[in-house]
C-alpha cells in the first residue's frame, strides 16, 4: 500500500471521520466575469518570496521543542516517535507520528523581517475541512513589550517545497520568537531567514517540565485554522511550558504500546484524551490498565483523564448523545476504581462543555474550530493547573 492510500486509511475515526489528505490540485479557472479575490484583496494573494539579502538558520542546530527522543533513535528529525516505535505501535500510529504536530522552534532576534523556507513530507497540503494553513503551515508568534505571546503571521503553503516572507517592516529591537510547525503534515527540512545584519540566537528546547498530551485527531489539531490554535499549543502558551503533542488522528485508543513510550518520558503531567476514538467497552478495558502502566514507572507524575467532548450536533442526533454518555460513564467508573485503589494525583475533566453549549465550537460537529479549541483550553486549564500544583 503506498503512503497516500495508507495515510487516507489511517485518518479514519470512530466518530465523524477526518477525511484523508489529497494532493493539491490547481484551482479551477474562474468563470468569465467572476472576481479574482487575489487581485481585489492583496492579503489573499500568495505570500512574497525574499526580495532582500537574507541569512538562513537551520533549527536542527539548536533543537526543536516537541521532540523527546535522542537523535540517534530517529528516522527523520521532525518525527514525533523514535524509529524503534515502528513495528511496536500500530502502523497507523507510526504513520501519523511522522507529522510535526506540536513542534515549536524558538529563537531570539532583532530582525526587521522574518522569512521561512521548508519542504513538506507530503504533497497533500490541506484537508476537505481543514485549510492548508493548519495542515501544512508554520505559525509565527512573538512576545510583546508586556511579555505576552502575540500572533504575527502564518505561512500559506502553495507547494510541497515553499518559501515565504512572514513579516517585514518591523522595528529593529530584540524579540523572542516561536514558530509552530505543521499539524497534519511532516517536515523534511526547514530554515528561518532574517535580514542581513540582524542578530539571531536559537533557543534550545526545555528538557524538563513538559505537558504530554496523548489523544486523537482533536489533540492532533483537527480542525485548527493554524498550528498555534489547537488546545495543546494554547495551553503551552498559557502555562509557559513545553508541550509534547501525541495526538493520532482516529488512533488515540489508550494503546499499551504507546504507553510503553509515554513511561520513557519524565513530564510535569500526562493528559490522556482518547475517548473520541473509543467506545464504552474499549474505555472499560483500557483506561485502568493504562493508568496503572503509567503509575508503575512514574509514581509521582500527575495524570489527567479527559472525557469525550459531545458532538456539537448530538443534541439532535440522539445516538451520538447516547454514545458520549456511555463513554463518560465508563471513564468515570474507571476513575473511581483507580481512586479506590489508592492511585494518587489523578485528575478528571468533564467533557460536556468542552466545545460550549451553542453548537458553534466545531467545524464538522466532531472536530473543533478555533473557537472550540479556545473553549477546550478554558475547560482544561484549571484542572491541569491543579494537577501541576500537585507535582
Amino acid at each position: 500500500m503506498n503512503r497516500r492510500h495508507f495515510f487516507s486509511a489511517s485518518l479514519a475515526a470512530t466518530t465523524l471521520p477526518l477525511a484523508a489528505q489529497t494532493a493539491t490540485k490547481p484551482a479551477p479557472a474562474l468563470k468569465a466575469g467572476a472576481p479574482d479575490a487575489t487581485k481585489l484583496d492583496p492579503n489573499m494573494a500568495p505570500q512574497k518570496k525574499a526580495e532582500i539579502p537574507l541569512k538562513w538558520h537551520n533549527p536542527e542546530t539548536w533543537g526543536v521543542e516537541g521532540r523527546c527522543w535522542p537523535d540517534e533513535e530517529r528516522k527523520r528529525y521532525y518525527d514525533r516517535f523514535p524509529g524503534s516505535a515502528e513495528g511496536k505501535v500500530t502502523p497507523a500510529v507510526w504513520s501519523l507520528s511522522r507529522n510535526s504536530a506540536g513542534m515549536v522552534v524558538r529563537f531570539k532576534s532583532d530582525a526587521t523581517a522574518i522569512h521561512v523556507r521548508y519542504k513538506l513530507m507530503s504533497p497533500g497540503l490541506a484537508l476537505p475541512h481543514m485549510p492548508a494553513t493548519g495542515v501544512s503551515g508554520v505559525d509565527l508568534y512573538a512576545r510583546d513589550a508586556k511579555g505576552k505571546w502575540r500572533w504575527v503571521n502564518v505561512s500559506r503553503p502553495a507547494a510541497q517545497e515553499f518559501s515565504a516572507m512572514l513579516i517585514n517592516g518591523i522595528t529593529k529591537e530584540p524579540r523572542e520568537w516561536m514558530m509552530y510547525l505543521p499539524l497534519y503534515n511532516g517536515v523534511d527540512k526547514l530554515e528561518i531567514g532574517v535580514n542581513e545584519g540582524a542578530s539571531f540566537e536559537g533557543v534550545a528546547p526545555a528538557q524538563k517540565g513538559m505537558i504530554v498530551f496523548y489523544g486523537t485527531s482533536i489533540t492532533h489539531g483537527a480542525c485548527a485554522s493554524r498550528p498555534g490554535m489547537c488546545h495543546p499549543a494554547i495551553l503551552g502558551r498559557r502555562f509557559e511550558m513545553p508541550v509534547l503533542n501525541l495526538g493520532f488522528s482516529g488512533n488515540g485508543k489508550m494503546d499499551a504500546a504507546v504507553g510503553d513510550f509515554l513511561v520513557r518520558l519524565d513530564p510535569a503531567v500526562y493528559v490522556i484524551d482518547c475517548l473520541p476514538n473509543m467506545d464504552a467497552k474499549l474505555v472499560s478495558e483500557r483506561a485502568v490498565p493504562l493508568v496503572k502502566q503509567l503509575r508503575e514507572k512514574r509514581p509521582d507524575t500527575p495524570i489527567v483523564l479527559v472525557e469525550d467532548r459531545r458532538n456539537t450536533n448530538s443534541w439532535i442526533q440522539l445516538s451520538r448523545n447516547e454514545h458520549h454518555t456511555a463513554n463518560h460513564a465508563a471513564l468515570k467508573k474507571a476513575f473511581d476504581e483507580l481512586k479506590g485503589l489508592g492511585v494518587k494525583k489523578l485528575f478528571y475533566v468533564n467533557g460536556d462543555n468542552l466545545l460550549g453549549e451553542d453548537g458553534d465550537g466545531a467545524t464538522d460537529g466532531s472536530h473543533p474550530n478555533d473557537l472550540g479549541f479556545v473553549r477546550q483550553a478554558d475547560v482544561m486549564e484549571p484542572v491541569i493547573r491543579e494537577a501541576l500544583a500537585a507535582k
